[in-house]
């Protein structure tokens, strides 16, 4: 099996993570990844925002758990030191499957080099804030951009969990 198929079966979402930093040069790795992501006609209207500065990491964090309803203190990130935050331009059709397609890569590739990812949601009701709009504003961002979500990422802390059967009945042929 080739390695890209390998690491497709073997990536998890992780949901506890280790407080060390990723460094530099591999969160750069995995947002170029991002970056190479297919997009409709090859319009490439998403944005990545690399968050590792830990009070507005924290803020987002905070910001996130009262959006999903849970009590103060709760962390939806896991601990994970660092975040990448897809946004795709809001007048764009196809800017949930463009900025899925981000999120894919990014775990994919983040997986590859060794460190764990998790899917967070809640970025679409984070960046309609004043707040969102504002942070978007202050990093010289001015068109409208919608959240399509938060890859969360870090170094795992335990075992990457094994990957459930796979159900049945899901690809039908037609030859």
């Amino acid at each position: 099996m080739s390695e890209v198929l390998n690491k497709m079966k073997t990536r998890r979402s992780i949901r506890k993570y280790k407080p060390d930093p990723i460094p530099q040069e591999l969160l750069d790795q995995i947002v170029e990844a991002g970056t190479y992501a297919a997009s409709a006609m090859g319009r490439q209207n998403t944005i990545i925002i690399q968050v590792t500065e830990q009070k507005l990491r924290d803020e987002i964090v905070k910001k996130n758990a009262k959006i999903g309803g849970w009590e103060e203190g709760f962390d939806p990130f896991y601990g994970a030191p660092a975040m990448l935050i897809v946004l795709a331009k809001k007048e764009d059709a196809t800017r949930i499957y463009d900025g899925s397609l981000v999120m894919g890569n990014l775990m994919l590739a983040a997986h590859e080099l060794g460190i764990a990812s998790c899917w967070i949601h809640r970025a679409k009701e984070e960046f309609e804030t004043e707040w969102g709009k504002e942070l978007l504003k202050s990093l010289g961002i001015t068109e409208e951009y919608e959240g399509i979500g938060h890859c969360a990422l870090g170094y795992a802390d335990g075992e990457y969990p094994p990957a459930p059967e796979r159900k049945e009945n899901r690809v039908f042929y037609i030859r």
